[in-house]
């Protein structure tokens, strides 16, 4: 699909707008979330960058509604999911929606299934749950299911207890439970954090390819700009509650602009010659609940100016209006070098 970042929210399978949480503590509130901006189209895998605290998975859980209801105020914003206003539905409404229309992949497999239930089971009873089909038929589609995941042996997987399997197996009985109702949208939150590269590479393989079958838009969440690089076609970063920079991922990587993501893209190890030191941003994500009026970000930046005193709108850049930075001294300079 083209990029269509203005208007069109009916096209969208999920549309988050200037979205703002926060949660209430002692004597004031940490505002997790900042006027969020993002939206996934129909078969698209999108990325969600940023480091810890950064706000990326309290974007997930609200994209669910998974946060318990009283421990967050929404101030202001929109999430829409095909057109559905997700904050308005009833807990009920939600139930019917998870699983269905929406689902989600969790860091840690072994914290989302179930230890005391077998994998097949568990699997059968997303399918009952959603679907109105026999327990026989069921258990046909948990086998095909388990064999689109490349499992080799799947009727022993299917007898097992999630603890008696790798873990990179439990992440690929995650995904075959994400997709086993044929959802329009998954969240994958951090999916291959815990598991070593070579795993890494083949569950992020096998989730685009289960994508692209069933047409299934895709957030991916996560902290490694090198996942993104591979398999996102679009990508935001998100920066202390807030969409920083966002753009087609090609764009990003090749220019990056704001410099958290020139930051965050100087840290990788293919970026620098073999022998070279690694670089890091310097010191640490404002505290959420004494959020400073000014570029959140100006306190850790090389080229923080008196400008950066305000804090920036994500805007298009006049050289390329599908790439969105919020930093004044970006977009002055791409002004400039536009005229």
């Amino acid at each position: 699909m083209q990029d269509n970042h203005a208007g069109q929210t009916d096209e969208w399978v999920l549309s988050v707008e200037n979205l703002h949480v926060e949660f209430p503590i002692y004597k004031g509130a940490v505002k997790a979330l900042n006027g969020v901006n993002l939206q996934v189209a129909a078969g698209e895998i999108v990325g969600l960058v940023g480091e810890s605290g950064s706000g990326k998975s309290v974007c997930a859980m609200m994209g669910m509604r998974l946060i318990p209801s009283g421990s967050y105020r929404v101030t202001r914003g929109t999430i829409r999911q095909s057109g559905k206003d997700v904050l308005a539905l009833s807990e009920k409404a939600m139930r019917a929606i998870r699983g269905s229309e929406v689902s989600m992949i969790f860091q840690e497999p072994m914290t989302a299934l179930n230890p005391v239930m077998k994998v097949g089971k568990q699997i059968i009873n997303v399918i009952l749950q959603h679907q109105s089909i026999s327990r026989a038929r069921a258990k046909e589609k948990t086998l095909a299911l388990l064999r689109d995941m490349y499992i080799a042996d799947p009727g022993r997987v299917f007898d097992s207890y999630p603890f008696e399997l790798s873990g990179g197996m439990r992440q690929r009985i995650m995904i075959a439970l994400a997709f086993s109702c044929e959802p329009k949208l998954l969240i994958a939150d951090e999916p291959t954090t815990a598991l070593d590269v070579t795993v890494q590479k083949q569950v992020l393989l096998l989730l685009r390819e289960r994508a692209r079958k069933t047409g299934t838009a895709i957030l991916l969440i996560t902290h490694d700009m090198a996942v993104v690089s591979q398999f996102c076609e679009r990508v935001y970063v998100m920066y202390a509650g807030a969409v920083v920079e966002d753009g087609l991922t090609r764009d990003v990587m090749k220019q990056p602009r704001h410099p958290y993501t020139q930051g965050l893209l100087a840290g990788l190890p293919e970026n620098v010659k073999p022998g070279t030191p690694l670089k890091t941003i310097g010191g640490q994500v404002p505290d959420l609940a004494q959020l400073p009026a000014c570029c959140a970000f100006m306190n850790r930046c090389e080229r923080k100016e008196y400008i950066c005193r305000n804090a920036p709108d994500l805007l298009p850049l006049m050289s390329d209006p599908s790439h969105k930075v919020a930093c004044w001294i970006v977009q002055e300079e791409d002004e400039r070098n536009a005229r």
